[in-house]
């Protein structure tokens, strides 16, 4: 269908462009990629590194593994030289090599801090996988540390270089929906047992740090503001083993100051991911919506079955697209579009919805 709304590029964040997240790569041809670090080479470690070889400003140059096993398996497949291949106890002297330029710290939530201050005092830029850290005191010490040395610092929030989030962002900044009332986000899976994400100490919490956090940043950037207000709701079963330490579900709602609403969900019990963003003249769905791929996009009034709206391709996909965009920023001096600074402000609301829910009431922010 065509809704309202021109084909203009438009700011989707601070730092950054439309237009620049869409190019994928403004590396001249005399320059080399910058070097990538990968620090835990668990699942999700794996499907970064598969991504480099769509990259256009960024290669996979060094391992970071606590298991030999892993470094010499990865290594053989991606051309990582042993000289490139570090323990954790070795990790410090990655500030001698100069094939890396980037570490990309993805580990449990509670070695984030850590690891992104480690890889600033070496001297290098850090990319620090989501949620940015277990608390504000943290997320604010890795902020300092990246500024000291005059190193960027960047919060892997993949979602906002996909085709489908850029889209969705252009839509409504275009006024293609109208004037914005209502955002509704929901994430969450079925999360099994024994994993490090049901331990509090390692994760910082429960599904709101691993999954609400994708219903908080779309809530974020779908209205281009911060929340003023916030109030939640916890529901989880105690008598479940896997909850012991954390919590399942978490219902949280945000208010901003144009009057907006977002209702938000987060569960380990339940499979969730998708949003809705609806204005005075038409809705916008997005299912799945932060998934790694499948994003299918429905356009219309709300009050008749949405019909399919074509997603504009863009020339990478998120993966390459966040990992060439630091590269980019780090080459112009930009700032990155989900800066420390805006992992920060994630971490300063989640800390608001824990206590939203623990005191049953609304927290004005």
């Amino acid at each position: 269908m065509t809704v309202r709304g021109t084909r203009r590029s438009v700011m989707v964040g601070a730092g950054a462009t439309a237009t620049a997240l869409m190019t994928g790569g403004l590396r001249r041809a005399d320059e080399r990629p910058l070097g990538y670090a990968v620090v835990g080479l668990g699942g999700y470690g794996e499907r970064i590194m598969s991504h480099f070889a769509s990259c256009r400003s960024s290669r996979l140059t060094a391992l970071v593994s606590g298991t030999p096993e892993k470094l010499e398996r990865f290594g053989a497949m991606y051309g990582v030289p042993e000289r490139s291949r570090y323990s954790y106890e070795t990790f410090d002297t990655i500030r001698d090599n100069p094939d890396v330029d980037i570490v990309y710290v993805i580990l449990p939530n509670n070695m984030h801090a850590e690891y992104t201050i480690r890889a600033a005092q070496a001297g290098k830029h850090v990319m620090c996988e989501k949620p940015m850290a277990t608390n504000v005191a943290d997320a604010e010490a890795m902020i300092a540390a990246c500024r000291a040395a005059d190193r960027k610092l960047m919060i892997g929030y993949r979602s906002r270089f996909e085709a489908g989030n850029i889209e969705a962002v252009r839509m409504i900044r275009d006024g293609a929906l109208g004037k914005l009332s209502v955002v509704t986000a929901e994430h969450g899976f079925n999360a099994g047992p024994n994993q490090w994400r049901l331990n509090k100490a390692m994760a910082g919490g429960g599904s709101l740090a691993d999954m609400g956090i994708y219903s908080l940043q779309a809530a974020r950037y779908l209205t281009g503001e911060e929340p003023i207000a916030v109030s939640a709701m916890e529901s989880t079963d105690k008598s479940d083993p896997r909850f012991a330490e954390v919590e399942d579900r978490i219902n949280f709602q945000l208010k901003f100051p144009s009057g907006v609403i977002a209702d938000c969900v987060s569960a380990y019990t339940a499979n969730y991911n998708r949003y809705r963003a609806v204005g005075s003249e038409n809705g916008l769905d997005l299912e799945p919506a932060t998934a790694y791929a499948g994003q299918t996009m429905r356009v219309g009034n709300p009050w008749a079955p949405l019909e399919p709206h074509a997603i504009p391709p863009q020339p990478l996909n998120q993966f390459a697209g966040m990992l060439d965009h630091l590269s980019d920023c780090v080459r112009s001096g930009a700032e990155p579009l989900v800066s420390g600074e805006e992992g920060l402000r994630d971490m300063k609301l989640i800390e608001a919805i824990y206590r939203a829910a623990r005191e049953q009431r609304t927290i004005q922010l």
